[in-house]
């Protein structure tokens, strides 16, 4: 499966590789562990999706801003690894702001989960935490980090 093709199949773009906010790399590479730092909802230079779960924002919100970070973590991958040279998707880490009552957390971040199965098929199959916080920078309602397995270089 291309993901590139998926994809515009899915009538989908990847949005600009963003650049670290502070002392940080966007994407540490560990032998064969790619790390990707956390990934907001942010559409070249457009901060999308601010506020609380349940309060400013509805669940369906939730679910487009988790798959709007999910297509940056996959942007990050095509600028600094390539998807020719991942073996699959390890884990997920989801966080989230949310008002008192609200408790949709595992909907929302289906978003980003069925978009990493649908773009990279059995590679993007994944363990996940979800994970709600009091504030997240700038007030996103979302933000996500990941880790993927590359092929190793014989």
């Amino acid at each position: 499966m291309n993901p590139h093709h998926k994809l515009k199949e899915l009538g989908l773009t990847l949005p600009t590789a963003s650049s670290p906010g502070g002392s940080y790399v966007s994407v540490n590479i560990r032998e064969n562990i790619a790390y990707i730092a956390i990934q907001f909802p942010i559409r070249d230079d457009e901060y999308l999706f601010q506020g609380r779960l349940g309060q400013e924002l509805s669940t369906e919100d939730g679910y487009k801003a988790m798959e709007l970070c999910a297509l940056n973590v996959l942007s990050q991958v095509n600028k600094k690894i390539g998807f020719e040279n991942i073996t699959g998707l390890n884990h997920i880490d989801a966080y989230f702001q949310s008002g008192e009552n609200w408790d949709d957390s595992p909907i929302v971040v289906n978003g980003a989960s069925d978009l990493f199965v649908k773009v990279l098929g059995n590679r993007g199959t994944h363990s996940r935490a979800i994970f709600g916080v009091e504030k997240l920078p700038r007030n996103f309602s979302v933000g996500l980090t990941s880790s993927f397995t590359l092929q190793a270089n014989d």
